[in-house]
């Protein structure tokens, strides 16, 4: 798949929807007497100390009662073996356990999503699927759950599971006989014992067991799908953020916040060596200490080696700062916008923080090719190209995103020295 249509997921699971008995919230879901909030959101407290730049990790966000109730119920779901049906690095540092139902549209979303993902970093995920048929909404869910694990007895889960999500729309609309003709011809092409996939389609056993599994997850108040858990941590709102995830432990990213490493009444030079030339910025450390210190510390740990500037718009910015190139992947932790001082985006050479929302810093940076007065008092600035160096930032290859599929042309950052005066 093309990199370029991994922005094109992520924007989807931006908009996911549920499937569910009702769009009212949770229906059906048990009753959780003396929930903590404090106990369950222990470990999302920010406990800094004053050797550590103050910033959110991974795991730092507010819970609210919803989310809270929906933990809990996470805590008593099983764990995962080696009868789930499970694709991607078994070893790897990332568990991802979706409770899906293939006639559930946001499960398919979500299952691109998950395709995507693991296409880009195979190392750090494990794919974990949970068939959990919603029969009181969807009519063939037990029908569709019982064709994959079907073809799962002949080792074609993953590609049924592929098949039903990719062309939901070509069945969800049949009657049950209409799909089983229609899932009989699929798997004509998998090269299955037909026979045999019949007879595991309407396996009395294996349906009562299906309906068992489902009817205690439901009953625990898995309501809804796609049910998602990441590391053991219910999958809501976008929380816990898969991309910082990713950040730690594909890019060796930081799962606590960054130490202190520079002095906020030094100064301190910034050495862009690109394959375009060197670009050397002065650092605001006075100004913006946060973007600063992060920026220092992730420079001298090498994160910035070898990184392209994936996104340059003519009469706009270069950026850069995702080891991946795809614009999305941080170092693990956020921190505060920086903006209440008289800097301005008023010029070519102005650098800032690139971020996803107020103070949702990271290690992506961006430079300004021209006056882009917009962008004040949305992101922090935090350096200022020197006058010589100026002339090196046309010379920064363009790329949109959008539109590239690969960096072969894109300007590199071989390394970023700094140096303190």
């Amino acid at each position: 798949m093309p990199k370029k249509m991994i922005f094109v997921l992520l924007i989807g699971m931006l908009l996911l929807a549920a499937c569910s008995p009702s769009n009212a919230g949770p229906i059906d879901a048990p009753v959780l007497d003396e929930i903590d909030l404090e106990v369950i959101a222990a470990d999302d407290d920010l406990a800094q100390d004053d050797e550590r730049m103050p910033c959110k990790t991974v795991f730092d966000y507010e819970i609210d009662p919803n989310t809270a109730m929906y933990q809990q119920i996470a805590d008593q779901l099983p764990p995962v073996t080696e009868e789930d049906w499970a694709y991607g690095n078994p070893d790897a540092p990332i568990t991802i356990v979706e409770y899906s139902d293939f006639q559930c549209p946001a499960c398919g979303n979500f299952a691109q999503f998950m395709n995507a993902l693991t296409g880009e970093f195979p190392d750090s995920l494990r794919i974990v699927y949970r068939p959990m048929p919603l029969a009181a909404i969807q009519d063939k869910a037990y029908i569709s759950a019982m064709a994959a694990e079907a073809a799962g007895a002949q080792g074609k889960f993953w590609e049924m599971h592929d098949v039903l999500f990719q062309f939901a729309f070509e069945w969800t609309g049949l009657t049950e006989e209409g799909f089983v003709d229609w899932v009989m011809h699929q798997v004509e092409a998998f090269d299955l014992d037909v026979e045999q996939f019949k007879a595991d389609l309407y396996d009395e056993e294996a349906r009562k067991a299906l309906e068992e599994r489902t009817e205690a997850w439901l009953s625990l108040g898995v309501n809804y799908t796609p049910f998602v858990v990441i590391n053991g941590r219910v999958f809501r709102e976008s929380k816990p953020d898969i991309f910082r995830l990713i950040g730690i432990h594909e890019f060796g990213g930081y799962e606590e916040c960054p130490p202190w490493v520079i002095d906020p009444d030094a100064l301190y030079t910034a050495r862009l060596d690109t394959d375009v030339g060197e670009i050397e910025i002065e650092l605001f450390a006075d100004a913006a200490p946060f973007a600063v210190n992060s920026f220092v510390f992730l420079a001298q740990n090498g994160w910035y080696d070898n990184v392209h500037f994936h996104r340059v718009l003519s009469g706009f910015v270069a950026q850069a700062g995702d080891p991946s190139g795809l614009g999305v992947i941080g170092p693990g932790y956020t921190f505060v916008n920086e903006t209440d001082n008289d800097l301005s985006f008023d010029k070519a050479g102005v650098l800032g923080m690139a971020n996803a929302g107020v103070d949702t810093n990271g290690s992506q940076f961006f430079i300004t090719l021209a006056p882009a007065l917009s962008l004040d008092g949305g992101y922090t600035i935090f350096g200022q190209v020197t006058d010589d160096s100026l002339a090196v930032l046309e010379n920064i290859a363009l790329r949109d995103p959008q539109t590239a599929i690969d960096f072969e042309d894109a300007t590199i950052v071989y390394e970023i020295e700094i140096i303190k005066q």
